[in-house]
């Protein structure tokens, strides 16, 4: 993946890249009174290799002038047939309102369409309110079976064929 949105690069992620992205969702996280667990909900996003690349997942980074200001990411679940879960999807406050949200995940969504995947899933926490608004517009549907213990909604779509 390499795309732009305005002045902002998006692209695969590289192994130079885990302290940044490690660093710029802590600090998401942390905004929003929720914990970083790097042995735990996040330990994906400091071995993304085991836990995207080698699972047929993908995993971005936003970049503004050599900066990692945002991430998104999908891997592989067995939450059904054709399934993925949508992961890491966060924003440092001073890009957020730009469109980029709405950007990443019609990427997301094409990328994972493209690779013949046609259920999405998501979890989120309440106090992420605008992504919940973001995916309430765009389609996903609240579900249950919530996994993450820091999150208490999740949300599926499902992928025309």
């Amino acid at each position: 993946m390499r795309t732009h949105h305005r002045d902002f690069l998006i692209r695969d992620w590289e192994p130079r890249d885990r302290a940044m992205a490690a660093n710029a969702i802590a600090s998401v996280l942390k905004e929003y009174g929720l914990g970083w667990e790097p042995q735990g909900a996040d330990r994906d996003v400091l071995e993304v290799e085991q836990y995207y690349w080698n699972v047929g997942g993908q995993f971005w980074v936003v970049e503004q002038q050599g900066e990692v200001v945002g991430t998104s990411a999908y891997y592989p679940v067995s939450r059904g047939e054709n399934a993925v879960e949508i992961r890491k999807m966060y924003l440092l406050p001073k890009v957020r309102g730009q469109g980029l949200g709405g950007f990443l995940l019609e990427n997301l969504e094409r990328a994972i369409a493209e690779r013949g995947f046609q259920t999405l899933w998501l979890e989120t926490a309440s106090v992420l309110q605008e992504a919940i608004r973001l995916y309430e517009r765009r389609g996903y549907q609240p579900a249950t079976g919530v996994e993450t213990p820091r999150c208490d909604r999740i949300y599926v779509k499902y992928l025309s064929s």
